[in-house]
């Protein structure tokens, strides 16, 4: 394998490790076994590529770990981790220090500056302000079916899980979105906002349920 790198290059389960011509690659890199890195991608210092990576034309920043996860034209940048099982799309841009946890996909978005968007969530079309929370299910809804819309999203905004925020919709920094809410209008400035349906509670009639749904 013939590729650009600096000092201190590890790899690890070299037979394993594909790596093209056209990587370059920074000092004090690590990378393990089953890797698969393509195209014009470029990996910063220090920075750790665990096992069963797909990295593809893609921008690493200094200090990243990428874990078991997929990135394709994406820019990943300083002090990131990404996965496990994340996959960064096609113009997704993850800000330094942020967080892209197990099972996250991020499409054509931007992640600022130490937001974590941690688990289970799809964030598409979409601009994610600093220092922001993506709680767990969270879906960003950019497609209605005839167009892909865009969500932009404030500084210090947090997401509860299970949350969908349908495009085209702003919400302002410094803004409180309810777990389990649809969000549909736009959210201003310290706005707290909840839209769930109330839990009923019929005290004392599961055995009378299951005794009907008995054949």
């Amino acid at each position: 394998m013939k590729y650009i790198h600096g000092n201190n290059l590890k790899i690890y389960g070299k037979k394993t490790v594909f790596i093209d011509s056209t990587v370059k690659i920074g000092n004090n890199v690590t990378i393990y076994e089953n890797n698969r890195i393509m195209g014009n991608t470029v990996i910063g210092d220090n920075v750790t590529i665990l096992p069963n990576c797909f990295i593809v034309d893609t921008v690493i920043g200094d200090g990243s770990t990428i874990n078991y996860s997929q990135s394709e034209k994406a820019i990943v940048g300083k002090n990131v981790s990404v996965g496990p099982f994340a996959r960064l799309r096609p113009e997704a841009e993850i800000k330094d220090n942020a967080k892209i946890g197990n099972f996250v996909e991020i499409k054509k978005a931007i992640i600022g500056e130490g937001s974590k968007v941690s688990h289970l969530a799809y964030v598409g079309d979409a601009t994610i302000g600093k220092d922001c929370n993506i709680g767990c299910g969270a879906i960003f809804v950019n497609y209605n079916g005839r167009i892909k819309q865009k969500t932009i999203v404030g500084d210090n905004s947090f997401i509860g899980s299970n949350c969908n925020v349908i495009a085209p919709v702003n919400i302002a920094s410094d803004s409180y979105i309810c777990a389990g809410t649809t969000v549909t209008k736009d959210v201003k400035t310290d706005d707290f906002v909840i839209g769930r349906v109330r839990q009923e509670v019929l005290e004392g009639r599961v055995h009378l349920y299951l005794k009907e749904k008995k054949v």
